[in-house]
């Protein structure tokens, strides 16, 4: 075996979390753009303008969920279970937020005008349901969810839907519904022209505000919450065994103690502060730069909630004890070390192929292109 078990279980933590960045950065756009439809689209044409700057790649990016949650499901797979039945209904309500964006690009363009606003709707709402969801989910991470697991590894749930919509969660949405409207307004920046681009760099500098805003107000926040922290010694090599450890909650500011004992990590939220600073000094001048940037506070945001809980999963707030980590939540060592392999070959392969699709479609789109290609454009 090329990497001992308490790499592996390292390497697939790192791995996971470049997945769900990707996901941000990537899908994100697309969210955030089909989230600022009607707003920045005043008549038929621009919106067109708008879904078509995002058209070529809409279904590609999708795969960075469906990979997240395969890489979830091979790798952490009580993680998996718990919290995918956990937060059933929640995630069924994005599964069929999602739903909706296919069926409003493919449909959208044959029927009525009149009939054309519910696809227009359609599309809102798989942008901005998921993206205040995903952030939901994210907060409620910091406070623990309500499950127990018994000796056979049953899960049983002590926290239900309404218990999810607390004030620190709700935060946490409006931070992602921020971030990932942010990263639609910066690539429709650089991907429109004309009325379109010019309102989307003012949406773009108004919601790198927010982000700014409620991002330190969430940090700030999050050091006040009660944490949790691993009081018994843990072996990394050891087989995964979530029963087998001894976890203390309740110590104020225990999520900041990461960054105190590995200052590197502060990396994280100075880029995604100085991203979202970014985007409001260069979208005006220089959008090819401000989508980098806005993509940068994207992944430092996401990179921040990932650190800040390490090594914790999926913590529980009805027994800390049984709270889900890196080290005992895993998948065999066996099964890490295969997918470690097929990930080497397969990930520079994907990220290849879509460059070259990126490098292929790339241009800008306006109004005259809409007209010139009604036909054959959503």
């Amino acid at each position: 075996m090329m990497f001992d078990y308490e790499v592996l279980k390292l390497i697939w933590w790192l791995l996971i979390g470049i997945l769900l960045i990707g996901f941000a950065i990537m899908d994100g756009y697309d969210m955030g753009a089909a989230g600022l439809l009607t707003f920045l689209g005043k008549n038929d044409t621009e919106r067109r303008v708008v879904i078509n700057a995002v058209a070529p790649h809409w279904d590609g990016n999708q795969v960075w969920l469906i990979t997240g949650a395969g890489a979830i499901f091979a790798a952490w797979p009580t993680v998996y279970a718990t919290a995918f039945n956990g937060f059933y209904w929640a995630l069924l309500l994005v599964l069929f937020a999602l739903m909706l964006r296919p069926l409003a690009f493919e449909y959208r363009a044959k029927l009525e005008d009149h009939q054309k606003k519910w696809c227009d709707l359609g599309l809102v709402i798989s942008g901005l349901i998921p993206s205040l969801i995903f952030g939901v989910a994210f907060g409620n991470l910091f406070q623990g969810f309500g499950y127990n697991l018994n000796e056979y590894m049953m899960v049983s749930y002590t926290s239900g839907l309404l218990d999810l919509l607390n004030p620190f969660a709700l935060l946490c949405g409006v931070v992602s519904l921020s971030m990932l409207l942010m990263q639609g307004a910066t690539w429709l920046s650089l991907r429109t022209a004309d009325v379109v681009q010019e309102r989307a760099s003012n949406v773009a500098r108004l919601l790198a505000t927010v982000v700014l805003v409620t991002f330190a107000i969430g940090g700030v926040w999050a050091a006040q919450l009660p944490g949790y922290e691993i009081t018994s010694i843990i072996d990394p090599n050891a087989p995964s065994s979530p029963l087998s450890k001894v976890v203390e909650f309740g110590a104020v500011g225990a999520w900041m103690n990461n960054y105190s004992q590995y200052p590197l990590m502060m990396l994280a939220p100075a880029i995604g502060f100085l991203g979202s600073i970014g985007v409001i000094l260069l979208i005006r001048t220089k959008p090819t730069l401000s989508f980098l940037a806005s993509s940068l506070s994207v992944g430092g945001i996401v990179a921040t909630a990932g650190l800040s809980l390490f090594p914790f999963i999926l913590p529980s707030s009805s027994n800390p004890n049984v709270s889900l980590t890196v080290w005992d939540a895993t998948s065999s060592e066996l099964t890490l070390g295969i997918m470690t392999f097929v990930a080497a070959v397969m990930v520079p392969a994907i990220l290849c192929y879509t460059s070259w699709c990126f490098y292929k479609m790339w241009g800008r789109v306006d109004a005259a292109h809409i007209e010139n290609n009604t036909h054959s454009l959503y």
